[in-house]
């Protein structure tokens, strides 16, 4: 005892030393009983309080009890007794209302749970709460070394008797059975080892350490003892928002144990309430947290506690700590006047709360934060988890956490057809079949941006002379349309020239039905009154009055379809579950009633006429591109959710009675409509099980950067944005100014879009409004062509030459713009779609200086621009300079850009379309055609974070843009050799994510295929055949053949030569060029 005691004597790390040696013999089961006994006897050496007082002070330890409630445990304890050293925490009030707060909750709690204490001191409250509560195992965790080793000793201390006997309770165990102390920053053992817990509590620091230096040593038992010790009082700037508050701590071990903590697992948390309680809950709540306030006092600020760190906080921010004069005080006061108070000699305290969280909705918050580990922590300071309505919360949750899936899982988003994503879709038809025993297929849905887009392309789709739609319905619809009279004429049926003429009618069948009688359109669009829908007989009657007459009828459900596990009566949807939709109708719906996203929209349309519904499909691709992604996910979503608990195929699917109405003759698809259909190029439709490689869309399958993903998922993260955070007007000017020298002034109007595509075609409307002639250089984007031949706009293709890499020229415009009146001009660049050539400054000068002779209206898209990979000698666009020096004394002539950030920031499913116009007339003309898709407040967001990025010129950006940019080079090199060495001519690419080559080698050729019967769709008649290989057909033959989907003369507009997309996924790419050598071969081999 003697040199036991005189070596603590020397120094608290002698004592330490000593207590460690004590600590081993306690572990050995052969001197355990020993050890135990000593250290009765050593705490019956000093017996009274000032003894105790004057053993810390001289020996640097002591032993004392711990005094708990009347009742404690099954042993009937009335306390515990505890060592204390210099170097680690003391309990004091600080613990002991943590303690109470514990004792709030009912015994069940902690019974046979495994739990885990963080910060637990000499562990005294992981002794308290196994002694009362028998937990399965409780985990007491602190970073200081010399903390675990001392909560250890105390463990035996009263795990065993003062003969060195173990203690047993009911349950035959001891608390070393029942307690584990280990050295860990907050929960990193238990991360590191698997251990899932069900109840974490913790009593950590939440103050900054004044001196943020010393938080940076490195943490060891050797470390001195005023270190060591502050460990217990102060915390270290975290990354977390919480930081400004004292609180970053707090939040890790929040974030941390969501990832270690079971789904009905609770946190207990000791909180100071300095920072206000609003802060201290909300520090819960927006992680998705329910809180539950157990107890709340008011405790002395510690003296040994320096708050000079909140003082600086509130010099720097708008925020005020609380603190009080005294206990008794009432009125709150600021850290610095606290700080002057106590500096004064006054006693200052502050409130002290316990607070008890779970989870919302547990394993789709912790999807969420196991995402944000992943590299995004900065996004954690956005999230926002707190909900007032259960509602919204249970739409949000699930979907951040399937957003945080897709990102985390997917290095690039897939290929989707523009009919809609086909999960999507077949979500849809399931729910219809599950809640409405309607026997769908994904088939029988196409999926469209908005209904406002499913109207107007259904319409432009048919382009009847006459078509009467519900004055609900028709405010997105072009106004030429609504002021038309041109109703007179033919009565068979037939189209009337161009003209659509919209009449509008009532909101109420029978009247809509008495218009129909009377002015015998040929498509009706219209809705229900909700006293209509509640049976079909309204319906019933539409059908058959628009099947006598012969008219197309679109009936919109959109007010009366509910998202919901009890879905309200719906006649409409009774009719469809025992009868098939007659072969002049559809249905079409626009979801946009959900609980979280204002204004998120996507719209579906139900058919069971196959040729209507592949046309419709058709319109998108031509007319939108796609849907936007994330809202399909989004609506997705929540038909999961519906479906999610529904037992597969349990109901037997409705036997249906064939269509009651039979179908007077009715009006076909337009002219235009019918000729772009049959010779277009569009997405071929992948049959099931089928593997198809895409190198024929205008899509990036490389990798998508981490501050994209960031940007989307803090955009669907984010609560009540403020019109600033979506406003991207000045991040769009600097991008067009760096990147082309655009010009722009007060006068510019700027537009945006879900895509390019909805833009330009707006712009096509305008062309046709002012009887213009769209000029397409041979060697254009072929769905733009497409899409201008489908609105039966004036088109003139002007030449180009395989000399020249099929650019546009001054000679070639010339002569072509001399032989029309009001041309509008379409370029692509600098990057040219799609043969990847360049055009330079002084190129795209000569061609806007023949532009301006004619007075062209010129249109610029650069939504394949910025991907420039070989750019020796090519210094950029200066367009500023440029139109500057261009004189016309045609006021018609004028600049507009086009374009898009999906390939230059690698936005993958994230589509952006701007357009950009300096001319009043065109703004206008604009602007009478109210239908576009534009994008969602969320889009906006993460487009304006993303152009502010760019700004800021972000590391992490930049450098992935730089490399993916070399692999491009890489792809683009290795494309060609490949295609080189298989016969092809090739054009080679400078920029951009395509090629074109001609098959040289292959035309005139004649090829045996085997096609089977699931390949028909793919235009070629099923079995055993020989086909001779041309320009009109190779696409088709290298599908089947291969696999590959490639883009011929057809889409390309130049004779001859097809088009290859190269920014594909690593493996897929790889398989492409096996396809053109695989192909290559075949050749040969016949």
């Amino acid at each position: 005892m003697e040199e036991f005691l005189k070596q603590c004597q020397q120094s608290g790390d002698s004592a330490y030393a000593a207590l460690k040696s004590v600590l081993e013999k306690l572990q050995h089961p052969k001197t355990r009983t020993e050890a135990r006994i000593f250290l009765a006897n050593l705490q019956s050496q000093f017996h009274t309080q000032e003894a105790l007082d004057q053993c810390f002070r001289t020996y640097h330890f002591r032993i004392h009890d711990v005094l708990l409630s009347d009742y404690q445990g099954y042993q009937s304890r009335k306390k515990l007794t505890m060592m204390e050293i210099p170097s680690i925490f003391i309990p004091e009030d600080w613990s002991f209302t943590f303690y109470e707060g514990l004792n709030r909750h009912p015994d069940a709690i902690f019974k046979d749970k495994t739990v885990a204490e963080l910060g637990c001191g000499n562990g005294w409250i992981s002794i308290a709460l196994a002694e009362k509560w028998s937990p399965f195992k409780v985990y007491g965790l602190d970073i200081n070394p010399r903390a675990v080793k001392v909560s250890w000793i105390n463990l035996y201390l009263n795990a065993l008797d003062d003969n060195g006997q173990p203690i047993y309770d009911l349950e035959n165990k001891t608390l070393l059975d029942r307690v584990e102390f280990h050295e860990s920053d907050l929960l990193g053992y238990c991360r590191d080892h698997n251990i899932q817990l069900e109840r974490i509590v913790g009593c950590i620091p939440q103050i900054l350490n004044p001196n943020p230096e010393a938080m940076s040593k490195f943490i060891t038992e050797t470390a001195s003892e005023e270190f060591l010790y502050s460990l217990s009082n102060y915390c270290a700037l975290q990354g977390f928002v919480e930081d400004q508050f004292g609180l970053g701590l707090i939040a890790r071990a929040v974030e941390e144990g969501i990832a270690v903590i079971k789904p009905m697992g609770i946190m207990i948390f000791n909180i100071g309430g300095r920072p206000g309680q609003t802060v201290c809950k909300r520090l819960f709540e927006r992680r998705g947290f329910k809180v539950t306030k157990l107890w709340q006092t008011k405790v002395v600020q510690a003296a040994d506690t320096d708050i000079s760190a909140l003082v600086e906080i509130e010099k720097n921010s708008r925020h005020r700590f609380e603190f009080f004069m005294g206990l008794a005080g009432d009125q709150p006061i600021c850290a610095r006047t606290a700080w002057a108070y106590g500096k004064a000699g006054g006693c200052i305290s502050h409130a002290l709360s316990v607070y008890s969280c779970q989870l919302r909705q547990p394993s789709q918050i912790n999807m969420i934060f196991d995402f944000l580990k992943g590299g995004f922590q900065e996004i954690s300071s956005s999230l926002d988890l707190s909900f007032n309505d259960d509602s919204v919360a249970d739409e949000k949750i699930p979907f951040l956490a399937y957003l945080a899936s897709v990102l985390k899982e997917n290095p690039f988003f897939p290929y989707e057809p523009p009919a809609g994503s086909t999960q999507f879709r077949n979500l849809i038809a399931r729910f219809l079949k599950v809640y409405h025993h309607i026997p769908l297929t994904t088939d029988n849905v196409v999926i469209f941006p908005s209904r406002a887009v499913a109207i107007e392309n259904a319409l432009r789709l048919f382009s009847p002379r006459l078509a009467i739609v519900d004055e609900h319905l028709t405010r997105h619809l072009p106004k030429e349309w609504l002021t038309s009279l041109a109703i007179e004429g033919a009565t068979d049926g037939k189209p009337c020239g161009d003209v659509i003429t919209v009449i509008e009618a009532p909101h109420q069948s029978d009247l809509m039905i008495e218009l129909i009688k009377k002015l015998k359109p040929q498509v009706v669009v219209t809705g229900m009154s909700h006293f209509e829908v509640v049976t079909s007989s309204a319906f019933e009657h539409l059908l058959d009055v628009t099947g006598e007459i012969g008219s197309r009828l679109f009936l919109d459900i959109s007010d009366h379809f509910e998202l919901s596990s009890l879905p309200g009566s719906n006649g409409v949807l009774k009719y469809l579950a025992g009868n098939t939709l007659p072969s002049h109708a559809a249905i079409f719906c626009g979801l946009v009633k959900n609980q979280v996203y204002s204004d998120l929209e996507v719209a579906f349309v139900v058919s069971e006429e196959e040729n209507v519904l592949k046309a419709l499909a058709k319109t998108v691709e031509l007319l939108e591109g796609n849907t936007a992604l994330f809202s399909q996910y989004y609506y997705g979503c929540l038909f999961h959710e519906l479906l999610a608990f529904q037992l597969a195929d349990r109901r037997p699917t409705t036997q249906r009675e064939g269509a009651k109405t039979k179908s007077a003759d009715m009006i076909g698809f337009s002219r235009s409509a019918i000729s772009v259909l049959n010779d277009a190029e569009f997405s071929f439709v992948e049959v099931e099980n089928s593997t198809m490689i895409h190198m024929d869309v205008d899509q990036s399958f490389l990798p998508v950067p981490a501050p994209v993903k960031a940007a989307i998922f803090e955009s669907f993260a984010r609560q009540n944005m403020v019109e600033s955070e979506t406003d991207v007007k000045s991040g769009i000017q600097q991008f067009i100014k760096c990147n082309y020298g655009f010009p722009t002034d007060s006068y510019t109007s700027f537009m945006y879009g879900q895509s390019p595509f909805a833009l330009f075609n707006k712009l096509i409307l305008c062309c046709i409004q002012e009887s213009g002639t769209l000029c397409f250089p041979a060697g254009s984007n072929g769905n733009y062509v497409s899409a201008a031949k489908f609105m039966n706009a004036n088109i003139l293709t002007i030449p180009t030459d395989c000399k020249t890499g099929f650019k546009l020229t001054e000679e070639n415009l010339t002569m072509s713009l001399g032989t029309i009146t009001r041309p509008w001009v379409y370029i692509s660049g600098p990057t040219i779609n799609p043969t990847g050539l360049l055009y330079s400054d002084k190129e795209i000068q000569d061609i806007l200086s023949v532009c301006a002779k004619f007075g062209a209206r010129v249109v610029i898209d650069t939504s394949f621009s910025g991907l420039e990979f070989n750019s020796i000698g090519w210094d950029g666009w200066k367009l500023e300079d440029s139109l500057s020096n261009l004189s016309s004394t045609n006021k018609s002539f004028c600049v507009s850009l086009l374009g898009s950030l999906s390939f230059e920031m690698l936005t993958g499913g994230l589509t952006f379309g701007f357009l950009v116009l300096n001319e009043p007339l065109l703004i206008d003309a604009f602007h009478n055609f109210p239908g576009l898709s534009k994008p969602h407040s969320t889009v906006r967001y993460a487009i304006k974070k993303l152009l502010d990025l760019k700004v800021q010129k972000g590391l992490n950006l930049s450098e992935v843009l730089n490399e993916q940019k070399k692999v491009l080079m890489s792809r683009s090199k290795r494309l060609k050799e490949t295609l080189h060495g298989s016969g092809w001519d090739v054009v080679e690419s400078h920029g951009g994510v395509s090629m074109v080559a001609k098959p040289a080698a292959y035309l005139g050729k004649t090829l045996k295929l085997n096609i089977l019967a699931s390949d028909r769709s793919n235009g070629i008649e099923a079995g055993a055949c020989e086909v001779t290989i041309d320009d009109s057909n190779i696409r088709k033959i290298m599908l089947t053949a291969t696999g590959l989907c490639i883009n011929s003369g057809s889409w390309t507009g130049i004779p001859g030569y097809c088009r290859f997309t190269i920014a594909l996924e690593d493996q897929a790419f790889e398989q492409a060029l096996e396809c053109i050598v695989s192909f290559s071969k075949m050749i040969v081999k016949d």
